[in-house]
């Protein structure tokens, strides 16, 4: 085998910049309605020809059933007795949002003060650089069968894999699955996620009165139902910024690699003087308790309002739920929160968008171990554990088709990177080490069983 993985690698970044380029230059937003989706269908398509080319002869896009195309395929060890080990990222990105807000051209990757930019650079387009780099580091001699997805539609959440998942579980059967789409600590400092939150999408609509009406002639007694929305969203948080939903509960703590209050509020961007929620650590309100956040509000705009009382609003909301609770009694709990909390008799419809189950990897097994030393070897520092407060849906169908396998969570994305922002980027060496360490992983992970 190839001895000198780590410099290998290093030499090969100059190329895996260049090809970075290319995948983000596609502009590969799942939305029809945004992008063509022909930009979709190239990056698949570049996806498939690399992955061929590293061994993957059967790679080819399969049509999931929300009608995006994932790049599957797989490749054979030489032993009939070797373990599988299944490779998962995404092609998809998110919609670059306001062009203004960026600094560098959205679709071109642009290096500025040694971190590469460009929407996708670190969610997910990084991690498939990384596979291909760890892939070509090890060459012909990789004692673990590979299998590969690369999906077309994570971004959007219609679920087109995790149904084609459950539709076709012969397909992506593996021992142990690296799902490359989550991060590090910080730049530097390795971590397994170990722990997601799951979620409840949720449109509160509130309705007061058949139409306006003027607020002169009207104003004081005539019910108000922005005013009755505005009510109902206070209280879904206490004074101390603690979610507060009536059958949840909110006094978890978290118990792996914490995470520092001034490096948080420094990562999310806290204005000085604001004061970060709720009366728990930064990981007990991130990644063990419920959070709430109004994601939208239908109401008249400042500018263009007039002096009317406002009958009908609506609101977003995103409920984040942590391992351990049921994504659909949370749901309901917090359904019913709004309309306990509904004041003066207003109508109230809440329609339910989207709920996904949290999910919690297993520490415990030899993949696991085996991750945990080539972490080690890449980086020179422990592997430390972290929950992450997004969802990842499709680790949850992982998880109940293959019973067995172990998932390993894992990837380029951390703080700084700003992923589903403006500004997106990647810091290179976060791609160059973990592509190592995939590399050790998938070199020792056979004999680690």
């Amino acid at each position: 085998m190839t001895a000198d993985v780590p410099g290998i690698i290093h030499g090969m970044m100059p190329g895996a910049r260049a090809e970075l380029a290319e995948l983000v230059a596609m502009r590969s937003v799942a939305d029809p309605r945004q992008f063509p989706p022909e930009e979709c269908e190239r990056t698949a398509e570049w996806v498939r020809d690399r992955f061929a080319q590293l061994g993957f002869t059967d790679a080819r896009l399969e049509v999931t059933p929300d009608g995006s195309k994932a790049v599957v395929g797989s490749r054979a060890a030489a032993s009939d007795d070797a373990p599988t080990v299944l490779l998962y990222a995404h092609y998809d990105v998110q919609p670059p949002l306001d062009d203004a807000a960026w600094r560098t051209p959205p679709f071109e990757l642009t290096e500025v003060d040694g971190r590469w930019y460009g929407r996708g650079a670190a969610d997910c387009k990084g991690n498939i650089l990384m596979h291909l780099l760890a892939l070509r580091a090890l060459g012909d001699d990789i004692p673990v069968n590979l299998k590969l997805v690369v999906e077309g539609s994570e971004e959007q959440g219609t679920g087109g894999l995790e149904q084609y998942v459950e539709a076709n579980p012969d397909v992506l059967e593996a021992d142990t699955i690296l799902v490359c789409d989550t991060g590090n600590a910080a730049v530097g400092k390795p971590a397994a996620t170990i722990t997601l939150r799951g979620m409840a999408n949720v449109v509160v609509r509130v309705a007061a009165l058949r139409s306006e009406i003027h607020s002169g002639m009207f104003g004081g007694p005539a019910p108000d139902a922005l005013a009755a929305l505005i009510e109902m969203l206070a209280s879904l948080r206490d004074e101390d910024g603690n979610t507060t939903i009536e059958g949840l509960d909110a006094t978890q703590g978290w118990h792996g690699e914490p995470y520092d209050a001034d490096q948080f509020r420094a990562d999310a961007g806290v204005l000085e003087g604001v004061s970060l929620l709720g009366d728990g650590s930064v990981a007990d309100e991130l990644w063990s308790r419920p959070a709430v956040t109004v994601l939208g509000i239908d109401c008249p705009p400042v500018i263009g309002s007039a002096a009317a009382i406002v009958p009908h609003a609506a609101a977003r909301l995103n409920l984040r739920v942590p391992p351990g609770v049921d994504p659909t009694g949370a749901r309901d709990a917090l359904e019913a929160h709004l309309r306990g909390e509904a004041p003066w008799g207003v109508q109230i419809e809440v329609e339910t968008e989207a709920v996904g189950a949290p999910f919690a990897a297993r520490t415990d097994g030899p993949a696991f171990r085996a991750m945990a030393a080539a972490m080690r070897e890449a980086y020179g520092v422990e592997m430390t554990t972290l929950g992450q407060g997004g969802s990842i849906p499709l680790c949850n169908v992982f998880a109940d088709t293959y019973p067995g396998a172990e998932i390993i969570l894992m990837g380029v994305e951390e703080p700084l990177a700003l992923i589903h922002a403006p500004n997106e980027s990647v810091d290179p060496t976060e791609i160059e080490r973990l592509a190592v360490a995939e590399a050790l992983f998938l070199r020792s992970y056979a004999d680690a069983r």
